[in-house]
């Protein structure tokens, strides 16, 4: 078996975090400005990190929850979930790594992962600081991403 590539910790596009109103769907694409780029008053600098807390959450077959926290720490990228009464009231860790896409205009994060893959994940404990449960976090998504042994 090859070893994957995937950093499940990792941003996918950490350009996504700082306004990338280009991750927007085409029917809400705001009003470009002459670089392509949109340029109205609520459009954020280059660079400026963009807090996703609050933002819903939508997996591939459905919306599991808003954001309580995010991390864009180098390497350590993660997403805590508020999934409300889907999973009674449940909190995940989700990795950067699952991020598709941001949708700042609608303020949605896309991820790659179905619901019930972000269900069955190891349970969120906010107190563990230690390594093996962060590298069991890892490895349960890095597993899901891998191509299927044929």
């Amino acid at each position: 078996m090859q070893p994957s590539i995937f950093n499940p910790w990792a941003w996918r596009d950490p350009s996504a975090l700082a306004g990338g109103y280009t991750q927007t769907t085409p029917s809400a694409a705001p009003p470009d400005g002459p670089d392509g780029v949109h340029d109205g008053p609520d459009a954020p600098g280059p660079g400026t990190p963009v807090d996703l807390v609050g933002y819903h959450v939508q997996a591939s077959d459905g919306r599991i929850g808003t954001i309580d926290e995010a991390s864009d720490e180098a390497g350590a990228g993660h997403l805590v979930v508020d999934t409300g009464p889907w999973i009674l009231g449940q909190k995940v860790l989700l990795p950067a790594g699952t991020v598709e896409r941001v949708d700042h205009l609608d303020r949605v994060v896309h991820v790659d992962r179905t619901r019930q893959e972000i269900k069955d994940a190891p349970p969120y404990d906010p107190e563990s600081t230690d390594p093996e449960y962060r590298d069991r976090v890892g490895r349960y998504y890095t597993d899901r991403h891998l191509p299927p042994r044929g």
